[in-house]
C-alpha cells in the first residue's frame, strides 16, 4: 500500500490530500529518509512524521484493506515516539494553553514575537 494512502487509512491525517501534501514536503520519513507519496509500505517499516516543533515515530503492525475505525488503529501501527519528543509534545501543549489576561487587546507585533520565541 502508497504510504500516503497508508496514513489516512490509520487516521495520522484526517484527509487523504493532507497525507499527500505531508510526504511532499519532506515531513514524513521511513527508516529516516525521506519518501515519495508512492513509497510503498511493509510491515515493520518505521515511520517518522515531523510535527509542529517534535517527531512521531510509529511502527507498522499490519496493513489495513481500507480506512480503519479509530479502535482498530492500535492493532495497525504502534506510537514507539521517543520520551524527549513526547516531553516536547506536552510542553508545546502547555505553552499554547498560555493566555493573555482579559482586556489587553489584541497582541502586537513584540508580543508575538516574544510569543514565537518562548514556544519555539
Amino acid at each position: 500500500m502508497r504510504i500516503d494512502k497508508f496514513l489516512w487509512c490509520v487516521r495520522l491525517f484526517k484527509t487523504r490530500s493532507i497525507s499527500v501534501d505531508q510526504v511532499r514536503s519532506s515531513r514524513v520519513l521511513m527508516e529516516n529518509v525521506t519518501v515519495k507519496p508512492s513509497r510503498e509500505v511493509k510491515i515493520g517499516d518505521e515511520i517518522t512524521i515531523k510535527r509542529h516543533g517534535f517527531d512521531q515515530v510509529f511502527e507498522v503492525l499490519s496493513i489495513p484493506k481500507s480506512r480503519v475505525g479509530a479502535k482498530l488503529v492500535e492493532e495497525l501501527v504502534k506510537d514507539i515516539t521517543p520520551q524527549d519528543e513526547l516531553d516536547k509534545q506536552e510542553f508545546l501543549r502547555l505553552a499554547h494553553n498560555v493566555t493573555r489576561k482579559k482586556g489587553l487587546g489584541r497582541p502586537t507585533k513584540k508580543d508575538r514575537r516574544d510569543l514565537d520565541d518562548f514556544t519555539v
